[in-house]
This record gives C-alpha cells, structure tokens and sequence, in this order.
C-alpha cells in the first residue's frame, strides 16, 4: 500500500511539473504576443525618415529640388561639395511662399534646419558663377514629425496587456529600450553617411593633388631637360674653333 501511494504521488508531481510548464510556455506566448503588438503600434509614433543623394552639378547650372511638407514637421538639410574646383557652391532654400529661409555663398558644405508649415519647400544648388568646374554635390534629408496628425490614442495599446501584472513585466519599458537602440542606431547610420561623404570629398582632393603634383613635376623635368641641352649646346660653341685656314 505504502509502494502504490509511493507511485501516485511520483505521478501527480510529474503531472503537475507538466502543467507548470504549459503555463510558463502560455505566458511566454502571451508576452511575445504582446511586444509584437506593442512594437506594431510604435512603428506607427512619429520617426525621422531620411535620405540622401549624390549628384554632378554642370559649370553655369542651377539644380533645383522640391520636399512636400506637413505643418509643424521639421526639414534638416545637410550637403557638402565632394568634388570640383574650389569645393564650392552657391545654396538657397524657399518657403512654400517663395521666401528665402537660407542662404550660403560658395561654400563647401552646410547645415539648415526650420520649423515647416504646410506645402512645398524648395532648395537650390548654383554653379553659374563657375563657367568651367563642373561640381559633384551630396546632401542629405532629415524629416521629423511627418506622420501628422493621429487620432488614435496612442496609450491605446495598453488594453491588449489585461493580464500582465500576472507575470510582474514591465512592457513600457522594454519597448522605451527597444526604440531608443532603434534611435541610436538610425544616428549611426546617419553619422557614418556623413562619414562617408566626407571620404569622398578628402579622396577626391587628394587624387586632384596628385595629378597636379605629377603635372608639375613633369613640367620640371621637361624645363630641366631643355636647359641642360642649351647648355651643352652654348659650351660647346664657345670652344668651336670657327676659324677658316688659308692657304
């Protein structure tokens, strides 16, 4: 008798490890179900979106671009001249109204950000004063508080965690540290952008720099070389006996 509730008891405990482990993998499920929504939702909050491009800029040109705005957005621009005599260019930014909100006289590189209102904003890169140099141009767009106005709560998430307090998680503030990495990580990418633009504005330079070395040096040599033949020619002349014999 006391072998028969020996077993029993052996059964009902592995019974109820088993259903221990049902429900930790049912919670599991419920808090992975949970980020997921959570996360769906965050993608919706408002997130700076940017962009670049990359683009050659002929001698005597004027090369325009348009961004359509919403009201209370901001527009961050930032270029930078890569290539071409001088490493500069005339910048212009309008308001949808055609006012001039910036404005940079030959400059290598530059940064405008403004408070936008709704319509079409307008930016321009100048080359006319340059009637030979063709210039190689890269600029980047950062635009912010894009989404506009959202009707939905965004606290509206909060009813999909009935139940939570059960596992003792604190939701908020996983997702708080997910989308500050996923911030983070949107700077990196743009910092090392900019890097990279700034790479190929320092190599572009550098390889002009050699050519014009090479030229030079190659001018030298060709000076010295005709120098040192008149020389020879002249010193030779002085000792040339030109004197006719008579006879």
């Amino acid at each position: 008798a006391i072998g028969g509730g020996g077993v029993c008891a052996v059964a009902c405990c592995a019974r109820l490890r088993e259903e221990a482990m049902d429900v930790w993998r049912a919670g599991l499920l419920l808090l992975s179900a949970l980020v997921w929504e959570r996360g769906r939702r965050a993608s919706a909050f408002s997130q700076a979106m940017d962009s670049d491009f990359t683009f050659t800029l002929p001698a005597g040109h004027r090369e325009c671009f348009y961004q359509s705005m919403r009201r209370d957005a901001s527009l961050e621009i930032e270029y930078q001249v890569l290539d071409g005599a001088g490493l500069d260019v005339d910048f212009y930014l309008y308001s949808p109204s055609g006012a001039v909100l910036a404005r940079d006289h030959r400059k290598s590189d530059g940064v405008h950000t403004v408070e936008t209102e709704d319509g079409d904003y307008m930016f321009c890169f100048d080359n006319s004063f340059s009637a030979l140099s063709e210039k190689i141009i890269f600029f980047e767009l950062i635009l912010d508080n894009m989404d506009g106005e959202d009707t939905s709560d965004p606290e509206d998430w909060k009813e999909y965690v009935h139940g939570i307090d059960l596992l003792d998680m604190k939701l908020e503030d996983i997702m708080d540290s997910i989308n500050s990495v996923k911030a983070r990580l949107s700077k990196s990418a743009q910092i090392q952008t900019l890097l990279r633009a700034f790479e190929a504005r320092d190599r572009n330079l550098q390889e002009s720099n050699y050519e014009r070395v090479n030229a030079w040096s190659l001018a030298g040599v060709l000076v010295m070389a005709t120098v040192s033949a008149l020389q020879v020619y002249l010193l030779r002349s002085l000792f040339d006996d030109r004197r006719k014999s008579r006879t």
